[in-house]
């Protein structure tokens, strides 16, 4: 009997344990988040600690300045020196980037040679197709983020190289920031739709914590 009972509690715990493995044959990358419009690395330290909790080794960073001034563009090149300074070359690793920021980790990706260090890229509440909010503000980078812009007719020229990736990205339809909400779809991507009811939620809430955690495990 003593046996039998020890045995089930070893079985209950497998099943009730927050931990996410990944697979066998899917290696655990070190993971870099980057944060949205007007944040820092402090927006993205709550999922880092419970990546870090999970496992991952988890790193933020902040790029200058958040609130648009600057190009998208220039702060991808932030994201490739960040990532030049703090990973041996060669080593792969995970992006997870919410809102603006996946924007600029796509620049980075598709412009800067991000694709050779990336093996997984999560996107959170981005708006790959833009989002109608950004003509509230006149700066270079919310600019690039208004629909059909320039920048993301670029962006979206080769899209396609995405493909590459593991690529996932989380949206809610209740998103009042993504206006259109789906602007966060992409065709390349696994589209993981969540019923969340605010954007900065998306970093916060537990089950969107736990989503990105099942991503960087496949």
């Amino acid at each position: 009997m003593t046996r039998l009972l020890s045995t089930l509690a070893v079985c209950l715990c497998a099943v009730f344990s927050p931990r996410v493995s990944a697979t066998e044959n899917s290696p655990r990358n070190p993971v870099l988040l980057i944060h949205g419009i007007k944040d820092d690395a402090r927006k993205m330290e709550p999922m880092a600690r419970y990546l870090r909790a999970q496992g991952w080794e988890a790193k933020t960073m902040s790029f200058r300045p958040s609130w648009g001034q600057k190009g998208l563009d220039v702060l991808a090149g932030q994201v490739a020196q960040f990532v030049g300074e703090n990973y041996a070359p060669g080593e792969k690793i995970d992006l997870v980037a919410f809102s603006m920021g996946g924007l600029v980790t796509r620049y980075y990706l598709q412009r800067l040679g991000g694709l050779e260090r990336v093996q997984r890229f999560v996107t959170l509440s981005t708006p790959h197709r833009g989002t109608l909010l950004a003509y509230l503000l006149p700066n270079a980078g919310c600019r690039q983020m208004r629909p059909g812009s320039a920048f993301l007719r670029d962006l979206e020229s080769d899209a396609d190289r995405l493909a590459a990736l593991d690529f996932t990205s989380f949206w809610t339809p209740l998103d009042t920031i993504i206006v259109p909400a789906r602007s966060s779809v992409m065709p390349q991507a696994r589209n993981e739709r969540m019923v969340i009811a605010l954007h900065p939620l998306m970093v916060f809430q537990p089950s969107a914590q736990r989503a990105v955690a099942a991503a960087l495990s496949r």
